[in-house]
């Protein structure tokens, strides 16, 4: 089946040669276009952006600020937030490493988190350290170690973290035996809509919903997640959520801004500055359309 795709779905063919690093040569807007052609089946319009997905693209080109390296560094992020809230809202950090060699399994906890400072996806949450696949957890890091993230969307803020591996304590609410992540879309200091979602470690099963400011549902869903079953409660802290998400968005025409609220407590999770590579496949375009109006462009200093 993956062969099949390879041969006869462009888009599948495009994302396989990128990720060999085939199209490196590309600068970015040739890149950008080309991607989104093959995604959406229509032109990408640089020059007068109207759409979310538009907008994050031109972004992408033109707001290129060094504080931007930091805010998704998942390390340093941990310090840029913890400067501006305080380090009670961070989820405590284990070790910092170059190299997967140098990690000493023996005095690690027997639950923890692996992931990788300067990339998405790389993820291995270990909640019994006996039964920890150690080779496979080794190639998984090396390889995101070896890939530089920004030449799979051409997210600049990318491009020059330091790759490195970061291993956090585990967390988990006693509760829901999980973590609920509420991931806000913020726009010069306002958050505007927010989406929970569970079981992102599995795309086939994960499941997403979107809420307003006042957690309630709206209509506005992507076309690669199953909706959550369940209504769910308004987090105890939820104001707060909204209240440093402004902070942290002031000034940036878009930022999603990501918590999680564990036993009733805080926690900052991460900043993501164009979401799904800003190429969100809404199911109502009406959404694509509506976010995009929120978006500001004339932030960006030219």
């Amino acid at each position: 089946m993956k062969i099949k795709k390879l041969l006869f779905d462009p888009l599948s063919r495009f994302r396989y040669l990128s990720r060999l690093g085939l199209f490196n040569f590309m600068d970015d807007k040739q890149f950008l276009k080309k991607k989104y052609h093959l995604v959406f089946h229509k032109e990408l319009n640089l020059d007068d952006p109207k759409s979310f997905n538009e907008k994050l693209q031109w972004l992408k080109l033109h707001d290129r600020r060094d504080i931007y390296t930091t805010m998704v560094d998942k390390y340093e992020a941990k310090r840029y937030v913890s400067d501006l809230i305080g380090e009670k809202y961070i989820i405590p950090t284990i070790g910092v490493y170059n190299r997967f060699e140098d990690i000493d399994f023996n005095v690690l906890p027997n639950q923890f988190v692996i992931k990788c400072t300067h990339d998405s996806g790389g993820v291995i949450i270990c909640k019994d350290k006996s039964k920890l696949n150690l080779i496979n957890a080794k190639r998984i890091i090396n390889k995101c170690l070896k890939r530089n993230y920004y030449y799979v969307h051409r997210e600049w803020p990318y491009k020059n973290v330091k790759p490195r591996i970061i291993i956090e304590k585990y967390m988990e609410d006693d509760n829901s035996k999980t973590m609920r992540d509420y991931k806000f879309f913020c726009f010069n200091g306002r958050p505007e809509i927010m989406y929970l979602s569970e079981g992102l470690e599995n795309h086939e099963t994960a499941k997403m919903s979107f809420y307003d400011m006042d957690m309630l549902i709206t209509d506005c869903a992507r076309s690669d997640y199953l909706p959550l079953e369940y209504t769910p409660e308004k987090p105890r802290n939820f104001e707060k959520m909204k209240m440093f998400s402004s902070l942290f968005s002031k000034g940036i025409p878009h930022v999603r801004v990501d918590w999680y609220e564990i036993n009733g407590k805080l926690y900052f999770g991460e900043f993501t500055f164009t979401t799904c590579g800003g190429m969100v496949p809404f199911v109502d375009e009406k959404w694509n359309k509506k976010l995009g109006d929120m978006i500001d462009l004339g932030l960006v200093k030219k």
